[in-house]
């Protein structure tokens, strides 16, 4: 997925959830943060920063905060993106587990849920949640940065489906390059840890895949290993 017109920040401070002080071209401004995680490893004063810029006449920050520097390299923390990207990825056949789906939709209801992505192959029909990761610990990615009640219904919804019939998937796609693995954060939420185990004993498809993150673009790259211990 790509954005519109990017530049490049400094930030100065996280104020609020949603908000942080950047500076650009050397004039402050209050801007969006298209996330809610913690980000604590990331949004540290004087890192440089990506963010998009919106015309749009009723927003009341003119930018998005949508990635910070790492290790030289980009992590993108807009919390929509990776949603989109791999939605343009099942669609376009880029993901191995499924090859080449017949249709993609995306947000569509089931039971108590709405799932990212549904999708249909052949007389196979299946469900894809996708969650973004931004925490990397060691070259480990994890999720979540924060306990997150939602996240677990979301996997117990899915192996619900699974036992339907549906192919169900939980796609963690991690927003950067470098990671050796994937790893659910069972020191920040060993409920979600333990909802994804169980759910991977049921059929659920436990999915991890890296990012390529350019200045203004998104893709998904490369599946990455799921380790559950």
């Amino acid at each position: 997925m790509k954005y519109g017109k990017v530049v490049h920040g400094s930030l100065v401070r996280r104020v609020n959830r949603f908000i942080a002080e950047v500076t650009i071209g050397g004039t402050m401004e209050q801007v969006h943060i298209k996330n809610t995680g913690r980000l604590k490893e990331l949004l540290i004063p004087g890192t440089e920063v990506l963010l998009e810029h919106s015309d749009h006449p009723n927003r009341k920050t003119r930018f998005s905060l949508i990635a910070a520097a790492k290790h030289g390299g980009w992590v993108n923390v807009d919390s929509q993106a990776p949603n989109a990207a791999a939605f343009e990825a099942l669609r376009a056949g880029n993901l191995v587990e499924f090859g080449l789906v017949d249709s993609v939709k995306r947000e569509v209801t089931y039971g108590d849920s709405r799932f990212d992505l549904y999708f249909e192959k052949g007389d196979e029909k299946g469900f894809v949640e996708v969650k973004g990761v931004t925490l990397e610990e060691n070259g480990i990615a994890m999720f979540p940065d924060a306990p997150t009640a939602r996240g677990t219904k979301h996997v117990l919804e899915m192996a619900k489906a699974a036992q339907e019939g549906y192919i169900g998937a939980i796609l963690f796609v991690v927003q950067m390059k470098g990671c050796r693995s994937f790893t659910p954060h069972r020191a920040m939420d060993s409920a979600l840890a333990d909802a994804l185990f169980e759910a991977s004993q049921q059929g659920v498809r436990i999915l991890a895949y890296d990012s390529i993150v350019k200045e203004n673009e998104l893709l998904l790259s490369e599946p990455l290993p799921v380790n559950f211990s």
